[in-house]
């Protein structure tokens, strides 16, 4: 079992948005209000780099975000990144309240072709309790997530040839509902940022921020 989408606190990590047209590319720090924005970027993707979130062109891909990277001004070299597409499969399951990590992502691992239509060696699991199940006390409910393992090897492999390593691998759907609870143009713009540009963009960036608050996450 391959974990990661839940993955708690990490250091100052860039939010890597790649999505079938473009690059986004954000960096936060913290501030007394709330966030700033340190910096951020983007850059367009050559036609069908990306079709559905499966990264076809690597090296094309892994070019665009070195360009974007060049324009950051960032020594910061951990990411956050998305996986996307007709492969992730996010469920919410019910289990006995009380177990192990270990123990769950054991009894995970044994009911997976419940859940995932993939041979289990082919995928990437993760697994988040949420709360105690509405209708049994005796058990909680789990949020499973999942992907094909290439998914995420491939979003590895052009983050290294940005010079970049992934800390975080999220799924952009968890990425966007993180991203909903925030007023991103009142993100206070850091002195590298243009504040007026920054009102016009920052809707714009709402996965991005979404994965760049992963290093705030408690």
């Amino acid at each position: 079992m391959v974990k990661g989408f839940f993955r708690r606190k990490a250091d100052t990590v860039l939010g890597v948005d790649i999505n079938d047209t473009g690059i986004k590319l954000i960096e936060l720090g913290g501030s007394a209000g709330g966030y700033t924005v340190e910096g951020y970027a983007t850059q367009p993707l050559p036609a069908h780099a990306v079709v559905d979130g499966t990264l076809l062109d690597l090296q094309g891909i892994g070019q665009a975000l070195l360009q974007a990277l060049s324009r950051l001004h960032t020594s910061a070299r951990q990411a956050a990144i998305a996986v996307a597409g007709p492969s992730v499969i996010t469920r919410v399951i019910e289990m006995e309240a009380g177990l192990s990590d270990e123990e769950m992502a054991w009894m995970i691992q044994m009911e997976a072709d419940q859940y995932i239509p993939y041979p289990l060696e082919e995928v990437a699991i993760d697994f988040q309790v949420c709360g105690p199940s509405a209708r049994d006390s005796a058990r909680v409910e789990v949020m499973l997530a999942a992907c094909l393992k290439a998914q995420v090897e491939s979003r590895e492999a052009v983050l290294a040839l940005a010079g970049l390593v992934a800390r975080v691998v999220d799924v952009e759907g968890f990425a966007l509902e993180r991203a909903c609870s925030q007023d991103f143009a009142s993100f206070t713009p850091g002195y590298r940022v243009d504040g007026t540009q920054w009102a016009v963009d920052a809707q714009g960036m709402g996965i991005a921020c979404g994965l760049a608050l992963r290093s705030f996450a408690q």
